[in-house]
């Protein structure tokens, strides 16, 4: 395993929608490179675009700074229902150092998605873990954090943004 360099907004990759994994076998060795990567970030959530791959396929583990990992691979995911209800949490993003925002999403939501052993699986997410998978679903779709707030918002997270990566070179 290795860890991947990570792509920074602005970056067009992680404004491209991504393709579905056809082989399995072919987005193997991927995953496990995205956990690696992940870990060391650290983060709670990778998809395959951050890492300069346009492929339907996310990786996460929401509880392991607090505890045992408990990695989770999603291969060409989709959201099966939302909830009405709507949730507001603090969200950061890897391809985003030094920013963090406060994003309204629905308070759970369903996820249908395959595992590396071609497994289906359908799962409901609340809290923290709904906040997170639709945090990375959106990178699929070529979406970020940046996409989700008030133009307002908006403007000041990224001049935010650029004096971080001034201050950081």
């Amino acid at each position: 395993m290795a860890v991947l360099p990570i792509r920074a907004w602005p970056d067009l990759v992680l404004s491209a929608p991504t393709a579905p994994v056809a082989a399995l076998r072919d987005v193997e060795t991927l995953a496990l490179d995205m956990l690696e990567t992940m870990y060391a970030a650290p983060g709670r959530g990778l998809a395959a675009p951050q890492v300069g791959v346009l492929a339907r396929l996310f990786v996460m583990d929401t509880t392991w700074k607090e505890g045992a990992r408990d990695p989770l691979v999603c291969i060409n995911p989709d959201i099966v229902a939302l909830s009405e209800e709507m949730a507001t949490m603090s969200e950061g993003c890897l391809s985003i150092k030094g920013v963090s925002l406060e994003v309204t999403r629905p308070a759970w939501v369903d996820l249908a998605w395959s595992d590396l052993q071609g497994v289906r699986h359908q799962r409901r997410f609340e809290g923290f873990a709904a906040a997170c998978v639709q945090h990375e679903y959106d990178h699929l779709e070529g979406r970020v954090t940046f996409d989700r707030v008030s133009p307002a918002v908006r403007a000041a997270a990224v001049a935010t943004y650029e004096t971080y990566l001034e201050t950081t070179r």
